[in-house]
């Protein structure tokens, strides 16, 4: 048997990851979800997390606004 090291990426993002992807601050994604022009964040609490999959759709799509008014 040979041991391989198998790395996963996480399903949930939290603001850092998003912001790395995106290449941006964690603050112009805070602001880009309160105004609508990302998909919203699941949270748990004070936690806020991103599906992955959601932002990597969301990303080759183009980015395009999620609606038109923030969810605030």
């Amino acid at each position: 048997m040979s041991k391989t090291a198998t790395t996963t990426q996480p399903l949930m993002l939290n603001v850092k990851e998003v912001a790395a992807m995106l290449r941006c601050s964690t603050r112009h994604v805070t602001r880009l979800e309160e105004t609508g022009q990302m998909p919203p964040a699941v949270r748990l609490g004070r936690l806020c997390r991103w599906n992955r999959t959601v932002i990597e759709e969301w990303i080759a799509a183009g980015c395009p606004a999620v609606s038109a008014e923030g969810t605030k």
